[in-house]
C-alpha cells in the first residue's frame, strides 16, 4: 500500500493493530465468560480426606475425616504455544498471561479455589472459544496440588 508520507503509514498501522487488539479483547471476554458458564455447569466428584492411627499403614483405623466437596485440588491454565503470535503478545501486553517455563503462554485460571475439575473445565471452554473465534492454537492443561 502506498502512503503519503511516514505519519499517514504510522497512522493507518496504529489503526490496523487498534483494530485488532478490539478483537482480540472481545473474544477473550467471549473464551472467558464461556469458561465462566462451563465451570458453573461443572459438578465436580466430592472426595474424603482421612488421617490415619498410622499414616505408614492404609488398613489403621482412621483417625479424622474431612469431606471436600469441591473435589481434588489442582491448577488448570490455557496453553498458548505460539508465543510470537499477535495475540500472545497482546496477552502479555494487557497483563492477561504470563510467560510459559516451556515457551509459549499461559492463562491461569484463578477462580473456584482449590477445585481442579472447575478449573480444567473453565481452560477447556475457553480454549474452544479462542481456537474457533481467533484461530489461535490453544489448549487446556492442568496440574494435580
Amino acid at each position: 500500500m502506498e502512503y503519503g508520507s511516514l505519519r499517514e503509514k504510522i497512522a493507518a498501522e496504529k489503526a490496523e493493530r487498534q483494530g485488532r487488539y478490539a478483537k482480540f479483547e472481545a473474544a477473550y471476554a467471549e473464551a472467558y465468560k464461556a469458561g465462566c458458564e462451563a465451570a458453573a455447569a461443572c459438578t465436580p466428584t466430592p472426595m474424603v480426606v482421612a488421617e490415619r492411627s498410622n499414616p505408614l499403614n492404609d488398613l489403621s483405623a482412621v483417625r479424622q475425616a474431612w469431606h471436600v466437596p469441591e473435589g481434588v485440588c489442582g491448577f488448570a491454565w490455557v496453553k498458548i504455544p505460539k508465543g510470537n503470535s499477535s495475540f500472545a503478545r497482546w496477552l502479555a501486553k494487557v497483563s492477561k498471561a504470563r510467560k510459559s517455563y516451556y515457551g509459549g503462554f499461559e492463562i491461569n485460571i484463578r477462580e473456584y479455589g482449590q477445585s481442579m475439575q472447575r478449573k480444567e473445565a473453565h481452560a477447556r471452554a475457553m480454549a474452544k472459544v479462542l481456537n474457533e473465534k481467533l484461530g489461535v492454537e490453544a489448549y487446556a492443561d492442568s496440574r494435580m496440588d
